[in-house]
């Protein structure tokens, strides 16, 4: 049985995106919503040159009971592995089993705006990713790779069980790459139908013949939405401010049964989980949470 058909007779998880258009100090009472309406996941994300994913993954999880929080993701050119690796075993170890990271390229431009930029992308991934894994599997690692150099290097505090591990990536080099070393895979935003259904081939195939040890390799996949009046101009306008055209299937407008049959629409591909984007200028983003679990999800069931 392939991947994506293994994927696709789960219902997807569904959780909800703190963009970070929006001020930090607005994460408590979004994380706090989504806790309470029953989603299963929040999301934040780590864009230069606005929020720490990991300061607002760690106050997010401090604020919440249940939820998990995962981190969209981590720009291994701006971050040594080690402050990586000692950032998701802390985090791990003080909310067990509700935090989990994505680790990725970055955006190139801005690595280059902080002088972090590489030659070679992809093989940075690589070897960051291989000894990220080792680290939190609690091993001493020592590797001199081309990018990531460790000399004898072990976690005094490793996880107790060692997390998934996600990798993020948008072209099909990078998708490869995701699908066989990672437990999991975060595609980028602002996505066709299509587009997803191409991306998720790709990693079921790379992941048929790869060294992740995954049963089920979870996708990721973020999708913008609005709902209520004025639904299908918000979601046009949002699409133009993320560089696409509207009116191409980019994200869904809708009552909750439109919402949801989307949302099966991607997990038929083999996503796994999908985070709701919600339009910058949401005009109640507490009642659109509150929505999302009260009224989609028990429509994915």
């Amino acid at each position: 049985m392939t991947t994506s058909a293994t994927n696709a007779m789960t219902a997807p998880r569904l959780g909800v995106a703190f963009v970070p258009n929006q001020p930090p100090e607005q994460l408590r009472s979004l994380a706090q919503a989504a806790d309470a309406a029953g989603l299963d996941e929040l999301w934040v994300w780590e864009d230069c040159f606005k929020e720490s994913g990991i300061a607002s993954a760690a106050a997010a999880l401090a604020w919440t009971e249940r939820i998990k929080v995962g981190v969209g993701l981590l720009p291994v050119p701006l971050r040594n592995v080690g402050l990586t690796a000692m950032e998701i075993a802390t985090l791990d170890r003080l909310f067990p089993g509700r935090f989990v990271a994505g680790v990725g390229h970055g955006v190139q431009s801005w690595m280059g705006q902080v002088g972090a930029r590489v030659e070679s992308p992809m093989t940075l991934l690589r070897e960051y990713a291989g000894a990220l894994r080792r680290l939190l599997n609690g091993e001493r690692v020592s590797v001199a790779g081309r990018y990531v150099t460790l000399d004898d290097v072990a976690l005094d505090w490793p996880p107790l069980t060692p997390p998934a591990l996600l990798l993020g990536g948008a072209g099909p080099k990078s998708l490869q790459l995701a699908g066989e070393l990672g437990d999991g895979t975060l595609l980028t935003g602002a996505l066709t139908d299509d587009e997803v259904r191409e991306a998720c081939m790709l990693i079921a195939k790379a992941n048929s013949g790869g060294s992740s040890a995954s049963a089920v390799h979870d996708i990721l996949a973020t999708q913008m939405v609005a709902t209520g009046a004025g639904a299908q101009e918000r979601l046009d306008a949002e699409v133009v401010k993320w560089d696409k055209e509207a009116g191409r299937g980019i994200g869904v407008a809708g009552d909750a049964a439109t919402i949801a049959a989307s949302v099966r629409r991607l997990a038929s591909f083999g996503v796994t989980a999908v985070s709701v984007q919600p339009t910058e200028d949401e005009p109640d983003l507490a009642g659109f949470i509150n929505f999302l679990g009260r009224e989609v999800r028990p429509l994915l069931s």
